[in-house]
C-alpha cells in the first residue's frame, strides 16, 4: 500500500525496486490509493525494509493463495466493456445463441432473433470439444467468420471457444470475448497463453472444480497480464442424474466476496433441459450473476449439437422480459 496522493515517479520508483528482487508487480488503486501486488518467489526479500522505504504505508502478505484475482488486492468490482455491454457493471450481461455455428442462414437467423430479444453479445463455437469424436466438431475458421458477420449485422459482440494454444490468434481474429470451456479451465498452458492476448476471457468453471480452483486458473491469466477475465459457473458433476449438471448457485455470492471479477451463468449447461433453463435463470440473477450465457436455437430438435437445452427464441424472449423485470428489483438493467 503506498501513500496517499503519492508522486507518480515515486510509484514507479517502488514498483522498479519490487521488480529487482525477481517479483512480477501489477498495479490496482482504490479510493485514490496505489496498491502494487508483488507475486512471486519472495523468500530473500526483507519486508520489514520495504515497509520503511518511502512512499510506502503498508505491506501485508496475502491471505488466500489467488492473489491478483482476490478483493484484498482490488477491492472494487472489475468492470469489462465489450461492445454495447459493460460486464460486471448495473447492466446485466446477456450472451445468447447456439452451441456450435451450423451455416450461415442458422447463424444470421439466430442473431437476429436473440439481438431483437435483447442480447448484446453473441455465443456460438466454432471449434467444439465433444465426448465422442464421432459428433460434429464443428467448421472452424468458417465458423468464426460467419459468426462475426452475422454479429456485425446485428449489432452484437462475439464470444466464442478457444481449445488449443495454436488457435487463440485465430479465434482472436474474429471474437470480441475469448472462452476457455469447462475441459480446458486446468490447461495451463492454454491460460498463459490467453493471458498474453488483447481480449476478455470467459472462464468456464471445471466439471469437478472447486472455487478456489477456478479462481486459481484465473490467477494464471491475471498473472500473464490480462485482467479481463469474466467467471462462469456452468454447473459442476455430483451424484445427481436428473439434470446434466449441478447449477452452482452458492457460488455465485461466493465469488462475489471473494473476487473482484464479473460473474455470469450458464444455466444451458447447468441443467441440459430446456424447461429448466429459464428457472435457473431466474435464480442466478437474483442471486447476483452478472449476466448470462444461454444457447438459443431456431430448431433445436435439429440442432447438431446441445438441441436439448437450447431455448427456442420465443422462450428466450420471454426469459429477458422476466429478467428485466427481476433486475429492476435489484437495481440491474439490460
Amino acid at each position: 500500500m503506498l501513500e496517499p496522493k503519492i508522486a507518480e515517479a515515486v510509484a514507479q520508483e517502488i514498483a522498479t525496486r519490487l521488480r529487482l528482487f525477481g517479483l512480477s508487480v501489477h498495479r490496482a488503486e482504490h479510493q485514490g490509493q496505489i496498491r502494487l501486488g508483488a507475486v512471486g518467489d519472495s523468500a530473500g526479500v526483507d519486508w520489514k525494509a520495504v515497509r520503511g522505504w518511502s512512499g510506502v504505508a503498508d505491506v501485508s502478505p496475502f491471505p488466500r493463495p489467488f492473489q491478483l484475482v482476490s478483493r484484498t488486492f482490488h477491492p472494487h468490482p472489475t468492470v469489462i466493456t465489450v461492445g454495447r455491454c459493460a460486464i460486471g457493471s448495473e447492466q446485466l450481461a446477456l450472451m445468447a445463441g447456439p452451441c456450435s455455428v451450423e451455416g450461415e442462414e442458422q447463424a444470421f437467423t439466430i442473431a437476429e432473433q436473440v439481438a431483437k430479444a435483447g442480447a448484446t453479445i453473441l455465443r456460438g463455437g466454432a471449434y467444439k470439444p465433444r465426448t465422442s469424436p464421432y459428433s460434429f466438431q464443428g467448421l472452424g475458421e468458417q465458423g468464426l467468420k460467419l459468426l462475426r458477420r452475422a454479429a456485425d449485422a446485428f449489432g452484437l459482440a462475439v464470444v466464442s471457444e478457444v481449445m488449443d494454444t495454436p488457435q487463440v490468434p485465430l479465434v482472436a481474429r474474429y471474437a470480441d470475448i475469448l472462452q476457455v470451456g469447462a475441459r480446458n479451465m486446468q490447461n495451463y498452458a492454454l491460460l498463459h497463453e490467453v493471458g498474453h492476448a488483447d481480449r476478455p476471457v470467459l472462464l468456464k468453471r471445471g466439471l469437478a472444480s472447486t472455487i478456489e480452483e477456478w479462481l486459481m486458473s484465473a490467477e494464471h491469466i491475471l498473472s500473464q497480464g490480462n485482467a479481463q477475465v469474466i467467471l462462469c459457473e456452468r454447473g459442476i458433476r455430483t451424484f445427481e442424474t436428473y439434470t446434466r449438471n449441478t447449477l452452482d448457485l452458492n457460488a455465485i455470492p461466493v465469488v462475489k466476496e471473494l473476487s473482484h471479477l464479473p460473474v455470469i451463468v450458464d444455466p444451458s449447461h447447468g441443467t441440459g433441459i430446456r424447461d429448466k433453463v429459464a428457472p435457473m435463470a431466474r435464480a442466478a440473477i437474483a442471486a447476483g450473476a452478472d449476466g448470462l450465457i444461454i444457447e438459443v436455437h431456431h430448431d433445436p430438435d435439429h440442432a447438431l449439437s446441445d438441441g436439448a437445452q437450447s431455448l427456442r427464441p420465443e422462450q428466450y424472449r420471454d426469459l429477458v422480459d422476466q429478467i428485466r423485470t427481476i433486475g429492476k428489483v435489484l437495481g440491474r438493467t439490460l
